[in-house]
């Protein structure tokens, strides 16, 4: 499954053929894609998820680098959309969220050789996803 509303629905035990909570969901998974462009994951332009039909593709390329990413968006959207009511689970459910922006963010500080290639402009140099340069 490459839609990342149904993953989100199947991580949160909502049936995929109910929608209402549908709206709800994507709020919560645009709010994560938000924090995960802050660190660097994701398209530069930014992305939004509409309903079934945008996939982990769409927002992730290929790498599988950045596969964590997933489990960030579900983590999020549990705490704010149906969060545990024993304090312990919250607090372990953040600590991995932190863990996560962390690891995503030094995932995307690093080239790695075969997902990246190094560009330099005006001094300054920039890394570029071979998958959004038509490489890997």
């Amino acid at each position: 499954m490459d839609s990342i509303l149904n993953t989100v629905k199947m991580a949160l035990g909502v049936e995929l053929n109910y929608t209402g909570f549908d709206i709800q969901i994507l709020l919560d998974i645009n709010s994560a894609i938000v924090n995960l462009n802050q660190l660097g994951v994701g398209p530069r332009s930014g992305f939004v998820v509409k309903g079934e039909s945008e996939s982990w593709t769409d927002l992730l390329g290929s790498s599988n680098l950045l596969e964590p990413a997933k489990s960030y968006i579900v983590h999020k959207v549990r705490l704010s959309f149906d969060p545990p009511t024993n304090s312990f689970l919250i607090d372990a459910i953040q600590q991995q969220i932190r863990e996560l922006e962390w690891r995503l963010m030094v995932q995307n500080d690093r080239p790695y050789n075969d997902c990246y290639e190094e560009v330099v402009l005006n001094e300054f140099v920039y890394v570029n996803s071979l998958d959004s340069v038509g490489g890997v």
